[in-house]
């Protein structure tokens, strides 16, 4: 079964002025869309046709299969961007993530300098993450289309896309300014609290 593209989970110019409709328009239109394409084409009619988007992914890892990989992480992780983000995101999180970010980074302000520095410090393409493994939480860095869905007992709570595309349109190259808006101004606190909670973790 063919996988689709999903829908933004907002209006395509919702996330100005921080975030353009032109930087979506082409980067859900154009980019994700590409990878959900490519990926299509590579299952069709095989064994893998059927299987979930997060078990494609886990199959491609362990086949070596980086072709197929890169397509569908970079589907699954576009998708999960997407919604890391709200017209109305930003400022700090409350109830237990907020407790919680608190208790395993020390403050809110330490947090946040490690999940910048994450995506600062990021050669290249790749995403910085929240995660929870073992009821602690994290922050990690990934490479291209790398994803912690590979890690045993690692749990994506939000990320950011630091690909070039996610941002030069409306940053250029100030990739620091894109994170510092990212977090000030579009995080999705609600989303990644629903998924800490789902996790049981």
């Amino acid at each position: 079964m063919a996988h689709t593209l999903p829908d933004l989970p907002y209006e395509q110019d919702a996330l100005e002025p921080h975030i353009s409709s032109e930087t979506l328009g082409f980067h859900h239109g154009k980019h994700h869309a590409a990878y959900v394409s490519k990926m299509n084409a590579a299952i069709e009619g095989n064994d893998k046709a059927d299987l979930s988007l997060e078990d494609l992914i886990r199959k491609a890892a362990a086949d070596g299969d980086q072709g197929l990989f890169n397509n569908a992480a970079q589907t699954w992780n576009h998708t999960f961007y997407w919604n890391s983000m709200a017209p109305d995101g930003g400022g700090t999180p409350s109830g237990d993530l907020g407790e919680r970010i608190e208790r395993d980074f020390g403050s809110f302000d330490a947090f946040k300098k490690a999940f910048a520095d994450a995506g600062a410090t990021q050669f290249g393409s790749g995403w910085a993450w929240l995660v929870v493994k073992d009821g602690k939480l994290d922050v990690r860095k990934t490479l291209n289309a790398e994803t912690p869905l590979t890690e045993d007992g690692v749990v994506p709570l939000l990320t950011m896309d630091v690909w070039e595309h996610a941002y030069y349109l409306d940053f250029q190259n100030r990739r620091p300014d894109y994170i510092d808006t990212f977090l000030d101004k579009l995080v999705n606190w609600e989303f990644a609290a629903s998924n800490l909670k789902s996790s049981g973790q």
